[in-house]
């Protein structure tokens, strides 16, 4: 869904690689939530429906 491989995400998961902006946005659809909450910069879990 996120055209990642499982490994890529685990590196991206423990901090090993930094994730490209292209997948953040991607995580944030999937998720039904936004790039802000996935950083952990913020409580607010809502989503923003890209137009």
């Amino acid at each position: 869904m996120i055209n990642c491989s499982q490994q890529a995400y685990s590196n991206y998961e423990l901090g090993v690689h930094e994730i490209p902006i292209d997948l953040l946005i991607a995580l944030a659809e999937l998720y039904k939530t936004n790039t802000d909450y996935l950083l952990g910069l913020t409580d607010n879990k809502t989503y923003y429906k890209k137009l």
